[in-house]
């Protein structure tokens, strides 16, 4: 099986320079990044040896503290050469820990790890994967900084909002694979079915599942695009997902940029209608991740690994429009999305009422690919110091290369059959205007409406 990326052609880079800005060439834009992988797999490699030496945690410190950690990485290597651990670790090994809580929100943008329970993903690498319904998005945050989850379903921009400290204390995170791409919209109320011109939507009440949220800037964008200004001439609020069609029925608000199942469900149930999919906005954007803390990653590799590769397996998947109706009754149940499945099969099938009257044929409405672009995370960036959500300077390449780690999707990808992109970076257009990754302060710029 391969991965076809349909922006190839978009994401030539000129012979000049590299995506980043940071080196001469591209070529060595990508050596650098394998290099800081493989620096990456060192230090994870050390930290295993070190702890199999010491396994009591005083033990160690004291004879780190003793002793450096540069010289006891050089005394080790004198009787156990680090690269053939290293290449142990490449080649895989025994996970360290294979009954794992993975804490998932009840969409269709988590269906990677959700279809990898009841179709046997997890257990085909050698995991017991407990895969946890969750309330909303600060839980799943929570629960995975307090450990009670080893990793998780989240939003894209949030290991970005965690490892900077935006809205709370930085803790290095990561994501190291994309869950899905599009699968988003903007659901109206039925009553502004004749309201389609987004200047009239002045003083509308706007939900978002989450403040540092794909749906939060893909919204803020689509009304700042129109004239309107996000804070100051709409309100846009968060609630989890699946309360959204409850409040849109209730009258709480006129409508919201939600994942699915949601959308759907409110055209299903006669209350919203769709107006404009994400991918009308921004054709094949990022929207959630598969996350873990830089912890998890370093103290449990082979896990690590294990896990990766399994949702990066069930990724590959659901990549086959053949396999969309057999993934959506088995994630539809109560203790996954809960959902009717002929919902279900809409989304991911792509072909769907509208709520105004129409069938949609869209097969691309959502689809997966499991690539974290580091291009993605600086577009996020740059989204969240226009709105204010960051200040000051950020080196968001750095930020990009820390967090989103391309270099692991790319190896496991091929593993699994799929076809990675030989660049981590590349342009892309949302609604007609190019961004380029290596200028993200003229790209706030540029822009008329913004916090900044």
């Amino acid at each position: 099986m391969s991965f076809k990326n349909p922006f190839d052609s978009e994401s030539d880079l000129s012979s000049s320079g590299c995506s980043c800005g940071g080196h001469a060439s591209q070529s060595d834009h990508d050596k650098a990044v394998a290099a800081d992988s493989d620096e990456r797999i060192k230090r994870v490699v050390e930290s295993a040896v070190v702890r199999a030496m010491f396994p009591n945690d005083m033990q160690r410190r004291a004879f780190l503290t003793a002793v450096g950690a540069s010289t006891a990485a050089a005394a080790i290597s004198q009787f156990l050469p680090l690269g053939n651990a290293m290449d142990a670790f490449a080649q895989g090994t025994t996970p360290e820990k294979t009954n794992l809580k993975v804490g998932f929100i009840p969409i269709t943008c988590a269906t990677p790890i959700i279809m990898a329970h009841p179709m046997g993903f997890y257990k085909k690498h050698g995991l017991d994967v407990e895969v946890i319904k969750t309330a909303g998005w600060a839980v799943v945050r929570d629960k995975t900084i307090n450990k009670e989850y080893d990793a998780a379903h989240m939003l894209s921009p949030m290991p970005l909002a965690i490892t900077i400290g935006a809205g709370s204390n930085p803790i290095p995170y990561t994501m190291p694979a994309v869950e899905n791409i599009n699968g988003q919209a903007i659901t109206l109320a039925m009553k502004h079915k004749d309201r389609r011109d987004p200047k009239t939507w002045k003083g509308f009440k706007f939900a978002v599942p989450f403040d540092y949220s794909m749906h939060n800037y893909l919204l803020r964008y689509y009304l700042a695009e129109h004239g309107l200004d996000p804070d100051k001439d709409v309100q846009i609020r968060s609630v989890p997902p699946p309360e959204m069609v409850a409040n849109l029925r209730a009258d709480n608000i006129d409508g919201f940029l939600a994942p699915d199942p949601v959308n759907q469900r409110a055209v299903f149930d006669g209350v919203g209608f769709i107006h404009i999919l994400s991918k009308e906005i921004w054709d094949r954007h990022p929207c959630c991740a598969f996350a873990a803390s830089q912890q998890f990653v370093t103290e449990l590799p082979n896990t690590y690994k294990a896990l990766l590769k399994a949702i990066i397996d069930a990724t590959a998947f659901a990549t086959k429009a053949e396999n969309r109706k057999q993934i959506a009754e088995a994630i539809a149940p109560a203790n996954y999305l809960n959902q009717p499945v002929t919902v279900v099969e809409q989304v991911l099938t792509g072909t769907f009422a509208d709520g105004l009257g129409k069938v949609q044929t869209v097969p691309d409405r959502i689809d997966f690919d499991p690539f974290p672009w580091e291009s993605f995370a600086i577009w996020i960036l740059t989204q969240m110091k226009r709105w204010g959500q960051i200040k000051g300077d950020i080196d968001y390449q750095k930020v990009a290369q820390q967090v989103y780690l391309a270099t692991d999707a790319a190896k496991l990808m091929k593993e699994v059959g799929l076809t990675p992109p030989t660049t981590t970076t590349k342009t892309f257009v949302v609604m007609g205007k190019t961004f380029d990754p290596a200028k993200p302060e003229a790209y706030i710029e540029s822009f008329a409406i913004k916090r900044t």
